[in-house]
């Protein structure tokens, strides 16, 4: 998942996907990492979703995706994790005139996220009691940025929101934080409108998931290992389809 994540993801964890993007190929042995790589990628999105349905047991405040597909789901009787799935693929049709490659974990964002914070929602009742709220958003904040690294060190591509934000970033040339922000304030905006839950727990996620994700990144990176490439945002030759890997 895969990517703010990821979104869905933080600036910094945002930056490090773009250079994912790149295209960039290095390692000798991609294949001897594998394994590792896929559990990092496969851990980091289960504890992504998980993640993203604490926050909203805690109901302190929402990340601006979250807002919105929450907002959605109040007017469409769909659960949100329904609805983060829906707007992830049309978020990725978007990537079409991007020309934004998917990878693995862009096709695994999409679909375990949303499973895994409706499996969340099912299993933790709601909390009512504010002593119990506000340490849960807390750990919710620190488990997203866990997450966000451990997904991200997989190098299997960007999460549909990051990779709509990288591709935006290289089509007009403005900069990272300009678009990031933009793209946020408005998905903010509608999902607030819609009834979305913005709060100080929307406040905090944007203060502290860029650090964290960041210092996660670091930790989990996996040494020396660039990977193949696993999703660019360069077009790929009309006969050939752009690969999954």
């Amino acid at each position: 998942m895969f990517s703010t994540r990821r979104s869905g993801a933080a600036e910094g964890a945002s930056d490090s996907e773009a250079d994912v993007t790149s295209g960039r190929r290095a390692d000798p042995t991609p294949g001897r990492r594998l394994p590792r790589r896929l559990v990092h990628l496969y851990t980091g999105l289960v504890l992504y979703g998980l993640s993203m349905g604490l926050q909203l047991r805690a109901g302190l405040g929402l990340e601006p995706w979250s807002v919105l597909n929450q907002g959605i789901s109040r007017h469409t009787g769909l659960t949100i994790g329904t609805v983060t799935i829906v707007s992830g693929v049309l978020i990725l049709l978007l990537w079409i005139p991007l020309r934004q490659r998917p990878g693995l974990g862009t096709v695994s964002n999409v679909v375990i996220l949303g499973l895994v914070m409706d499996a969340t929602l099912t299993l933790v009742p709601e909390i009512t009691t504010l002593a119990v709220r506000i340490p849960l958003l807390a750990f919710a904040i620190l488990l997203n940025g866990m997450a966000t690294g451990l997904y991200i060190s997989a190098r299997f591509g960007p999460g549909p929101r990051d990779g709509l934000m990288t591709g935006l970033h290289r089509r007009t040339g403005r900069p990272l934080r300009l678009v990031r922000t933009c793209i946020e304030v408005a998905v903010l905006t509608v999902g607030f409108v819609l009834g979305g839950s913005v709060g100080v727990g929307t406040v905090l996620y944007a203060l502290a998931i860029g650090p964290l994700a960041q210092f996660s990144l670091r930790f989990f990176t996996i040494g020396g290992q660039r990977g193949r490439v696993v999703a660019s945002s360069e077009p790929a030759p009309a006969s050939a389809p752009a690969p999954l890997s």
